[in-house]
C-alpha cells in the first residue's frame, strides 16, 4: 500500500480588490507518480463552480522557493519574506495565488522523506503508468 501525502494550504487569490481573499486549497503527492504534485481548489473557490486540479512537476515547487521558474501553464516564484506566488495559466484566464513558503517547505519535506529528490525513477511503476496511458488513449 502506498502512502499519499495531502496537505491543506491557505492560498490567497490575487485580485483587483485591495484585500486578497483566502481560498482553501490542498497539495497532494502520490509516490506512484513520483515526479508530480497536484494542487486542488474546491468548487466554491473556482469561477466554474467545479473542483479544479493542477498537476505539475514537484521540482517546480522546489526551485520556485528560491527563484522564478516555469514558462508554461504553471509558474512559481518567491514573493517577499514568506510568500510564494503560483500562477496557473489556462485558456479561460490566469489565476494567481500566494501561499506561505513555510507551508510549501513542510509539504516538500514530507514528500522528500517519502521519495528523495533525484531518486524518483526508482519509485516509478512503469508498467502501471504505461497501462494507464494506453487506457486513457483508447
Amino acid at each position: 500500500m502506498s502512502t499519499v501525502i495531502e496537505q491543506p494550504v491557505e492560498a490567497r487569490l490575487v485580485a483587483a480588490a485591495p484585500r486578497m481573499p483566502s481560498i482553501p486549497a490542498a497539495l497532494h503527492y502520490d509516490p506512484r507518480e513520483p515526479f508530480a504534485v497536484r494542487m486542488t481548489f474546491p468548487a466554491p473557490a473556482t469561477l466554474e463552480g467545479v473542483d479544479v486540479c493542477w498537476t505539475f512537476a514537484r521540482e517546480l515547487l522546489v526551485s520556485g522557493l528560491e527563484e522564478p521558474v516555469g514558462h508554461g501553464d504553471v509558474r512559481v516564484r518567491p514573493y517577499g519574506y514568506d510568500r510564494i506566488v503560483l500562477e496557473f495559466h489556462a485558456p479561460e484566464g490566469t489565476a494567481v495565488v500566494h501561499v506561505r513558503a513555510g507551508e510549501l517547505r513542510r509539504f516538500l519535506q514530507s514528500t522528500t522523506e517519502l521519495v528523495p529528490l533525484g531518486l524518483e525513477q526508482q519509485h516509478q511503476d512503469m508498467d502501471n503508468a504505461l497501462a494507464e496511458l494506453l487506457r486513457d488513449a483508447g
